[in-house]
């Protein structure tokens, strides 16, 4: 019997439920990655139709394929995993690619439109949504105020990602894009903070008044609270990167931690989450990237835009996936009205609120800008998160999920394909807001001191004079104590390193700067063999990549077997990164239109033809002294 029980070794097992969840997210991950590598392979469909509708089609595929084999979709969007995993990359990537000086110049603007924006639309769609609660003919008399206020709060949380990607195409003026940025990040702080106070109102058997002040109250803490949180950990993940010369390879491990740890310690708190992680990559993004390499710089702002778009990929696809296959209830009426009055509110809140913001601002807001707002207000990740995620104590939160997904779906597909059209046809102001050059930023400080000093002798304190003060705070104290080189760096000056910086990464990031393209003896000998034959004329290109090849071969220094010290180490091209930017600006001149191909644009004959392969191979002689010159350089 004992021989009969002997099992002989297992040649082959699987151990499917011990990876099973890991598995399935990564399989999620990768599907919807593909999806995204899909759309983009024909650009012209991602023009016009933004990548949130072609996300959630997909899902929407994915989801009836499960629905009709009888497939549960995975338990993944949880309260926990959307809150502690999939909303903070989000936020993160917001807050540390905030553009800073538009921000700050109409951080008052921003403010009113997301704080008393947001208060505008919950309190309005849910007392209009209570009014119709009260007719018999809908059947739904048992949603009380508390509900419906909660309900309204969900879907005032607006997400245009893709409003502001067409904004950012058709290049509209600088004021309605980051007004539309900024509300957008800080209505998800505003709203977060209203669903979890009407969250613990709904289940209060009596609302008294003195409820209602602790909820201002509860409200203003925890948004005030949020933000000095994060300003506290900004300034000591800046602190620390200041000793991190050593350790380049883990920099960007603290820029993600303290973030993250910001996050974590308001939500212990019970204190805005959202609002402590924007403020703190507002306050850490600028210290730090003086404090680290420029290699840990662009890691972090790879990552953080990764991690971003993972994110917000796997929320849209989830939404198709549930749309189809979770538990709905309809009620025609609630939710035809629902979508009637977020319209109507939404309008009237720009409407009003543009009306009192006008006369303190110095560029007013037009109707068209009024127009692009009020229409740019889509509805997306947040939204229906939070609907997924009600409480099970909530009599209709199937009726809730229904319309939060009938308002999503409604807004996303409508209002993001027809955005850019009509913002074309009604002609939003616009502006070039790639214009970054030293003539501009010299005039720029210049106004900028002009203003401060107007205003202190007229003894008005506008937003220029307490810049030109927080800057001078600046300069004494924040940067001796936050940042490892503390000398008071120009704005200029900053302005033309970061522009050469742009110029050199450009030029290695092209042909002329990759050491494949160069070319080698046994192609010069074919091309002289080939040059006896005869063969068809030049074109413009080919004469550009003659060029670009001359060029690269004049510039590129030899290729040095680099060393390591340890295998936690990186790589030190300190020495080749200088030579790279005083070299570069002679590549750039040398690659205007005029020096080169303009000269050899016309169809030349095959005498010309030869004489120009003949300069080339001196000047690629002339290159190569100018290599071994540089090499000399270098090693002293």
């Amino acid at each position: 019997a004992g021989e009969s029980e002997k099992s002989n070794l297992p040649v082959f097992t699987m151990n499917y439920p011990r990876i099973q969840i890991p598995f399935e997210i990564t399989l999620w991950m990768l599907l919807a990655s593909f999806a995204k590598i899909g759309f983009h392979v024909y650009p012209k469909i991602t023009f016009w139709v933004p990548e949130s509708c072609l996300l959630v089609s997909i899902g929407l595929i994915v989801g009836g394929i499960m629905y009709s084999v009888n497939e549960k979709p995975p338990a993944v969007l949880t309260s926990n995993v959307f809150f502690l995993y999939m909303l903070p990359p989000i936020v993160l990537d917001s807050g540390y690619f905030m553009p800073t000086r538009p921000f700050f110049e109409n951080v008052g603007t921003v403010l009113w439109f997301a704080v008393v924006g947001t208060l505008w639309n919950s309190i309005g769609i849910g007392m209009s949504l209570f009014a119709i609660c009260q007719i018999e003919a809908f059947g739904v008399q048992d949603i009380n105020l508390q509900e419906n206020l909660l309900f309204a709060t969900i879907i005032s949380a607006v997400d245009p990602v893709a409003v502001l990607s067409v904004f950012e195409d058709v290049s509209v003026n600088e004021q309605l894009y980051i007004v539309v940025f900024g509300e957008c990040l800080f209505n998800d702080a505003v709203t977060v903070v209203l669903y979890s106070m009407f969250s613990f109102v709904t289940e209060m058997p009596v609302v008294e008044p003195v409820d209602m002040f602790l909820g201002v109250a509860t409200f203003l803490v925890v948004g005030l609270g949020g933000m000095g949180f994060g300003i506290l950990f900004g300034f000591v993940a800046a602190f620390t990167t200041r000793f991190t010369s050593k350790v380049q390879e883990i920099e960007p491990l603290f820029i993600f931690m303290y973030s993250y740890l910001a996050y974590l310690v308001a939500e212990l708190f019970a204190i805005s989450s959202i609002m402590a992680i924007v403020c703190c990559a507002l306050t850490m993004k600028y210290y730090v990237e003086e404090n680290v390499s420029q290699r840990s710089c662009t890691t972090i702002r790879h990552v953080v835009k990764m991690l971003s778009a993972i994110s917000e990929t796997l929320i849209f696809f989830f939404l198709g996936v549930v749309t189809i296959t979770t538990e709905h209830e309809w009620n025609w009426g609630y939710i035809l009205f629902t979508l009637l009055f977020a319209f109507i509110w939404r309008g009237l809140g720009i409407l009003v609120l543009t009306q009192i913001i006008n006369p303190f601002r110095t560029i007013p807001f037009n109707t068209k800008d009024q127009f692009g707002m009020a229409y740019g207000g889509l509805r997306g990740a947040i939204s229906f998160a939070l609907a997924f995620t009600l409480p099970d104590n909530i009599a209709r939160k199937h009726l809730f999920v229904t319309a939060t997904i009938v308002i999503i779906l409604f807004t996303v597909f409508l209002q993001g394909i027809s955005i850019r059209p009509l913002i074309e046809f009604i002609n939003v102001r616009r502006t070039n807001r790639k214009t970054d050059t030293i003539n501009i930023e010299i005039h720029t400080r210049l106004m900028e001191h002009t203003m401060a000093g107007i205003e202190d002798l007229c003894g008005q304190w506008s937003h220029y004079y307490w810049k030109d003060k927080f800057m001078k705070f600046n300069n004494r104290i924040l940067r001796r104590i936050l940042l490892r080189d503390n000398r008071a760096e120009s704005s200029i000056v900053a302005l033309y390193k970061k522009l050469e910086l742009q110029n050199a990464i450009e030029i290695l990031d092209t042909a002329s700067g990759d050491i494949s393209a160069a070319p080698s003896i046994i192609s010069l000998q074919e091309e002289k063999k080939n040059s006896t034959k005869p063969k068809k004329k030049f074109l413009a290109a080919d004469l550009k990549n003659m060029h670009d090849i001359l060029s690269k071969n004049m510039y590129k220094i030899r290729e040095r077997t680099v060393s390591y010290t340890s295998k936690h180490a990186l790589p030190n091209d300190n020495q080749r990164r200088e030579i790279l930017i005083r070299r570069h600006s002679s590549i750039r001149r040398s690659l205007r239109p005029g020096s080169f191909q303009t000269r050899v644009s016309m169809k030349p004959n095959n005498a010309q033809e030869a004489g120009i392969l003949h300069r080339g191979r001196g000047m690629l002689k002339a290159g190569s002294d100018k290599v071994k010159k540089v090499q000399a350089e270098f090693c002293k």
